[in-house]
């Protein structure tokens, strides 16, 4: 199974503050492990929302709202992509890596989608288009 790993926001990654050193080398040697154990598939830090923008969606309607956005405790400072066996295996990850942050702050696992999932709804035709788009993409 794949899931999302979301590293939440915290006040110093959303001012900007980068991580000290002794943060950087524990995170390497995280991903490392992750990479050995065939875990890790993507990983990266986001710079904060000031930088960023949404595009809100209302019908056939679209409108852009610049950064930085509100409610830290909901944005998203991170993310790895992880091709674990379970929802346990991945907990137990979690439950090694490194605090990402200086202050305390979460971490939230969420399962990607699979084509099963979608049913009857995601016809032959359509899974053989995501399954091209995948490799194209070089993805799993």
């Amino acid at each position: 199974m794949r899931v999302m790993v979301l590293v939440k926001a915290s006040p110093e990654s959303e001012a900007g503050q980068m991580p000290e050193q002794a943060l950087l080398e524990a995170m390497t040697r995280f991903n490392v492990e992750l990479s050995e154990a065939g875990v890790l598939l993507a990983g990266e830090g986001l710079k904060p929302t000031r930088e960023g923008v949404r595009v809100a969606f209302d019908g056939a309607a679209r409108r852009v709202i610049d950064g930085p956005f509100a409610e830290t405790k909901e944005l998203v400072a991170g993310f790895w992509l992880w091709q674990v066996r379970s929802m346990d295996e991945a907990v137990e990850w979690a439950r090694r890596c490194p605090n990402p942050h200086a202050s305390p702050c979460e971490i939230e696992i969420r399962p990607l989608f699979e084509a099963d999932d979608f049913g009857e709804a995601l016809t032959p035709e359509l899974r053989a288009q995501e399954e091209a788009l995948r490799r194209k993409a070089g993805g799993p």
